[in-house]
């Protein structure tokens, strides 16, 4: 499965938000060298139930919309 995420680092709690064709993803890490990215991992792992390992970002690692991998 693959998302379209835009990322919010810096927010209060951690939480996702579908909406269409996009899903927006609230962070408590900041964007600072790689964090919120790997806690964008650790957090999608956990909410779709899968290891961090079939979590992977394909495209956008230095931007805020990216384009996520889910493997089951």
């Amino acid at each position: 499965m693959r998302l379209n995420v835009k990322v919010f680092p810096n927010a209060k709690q951690e939480r996702l938000v579908l909406e269409e064709g996009r899903s927006r993803v609230y962070l408590t890490a900041p964007a600072v060298e790689g964090k919120a990215n790997k806690a964008l991992i650790k957090f999608l792992a956990a909410h779709f139930r899968v290891k961090k390992n079939m979590v992977s970002i394909i495209s956008g690692l230095t931007i805020r919309t990216k384009l996520v991998e889910i493997r089951k």
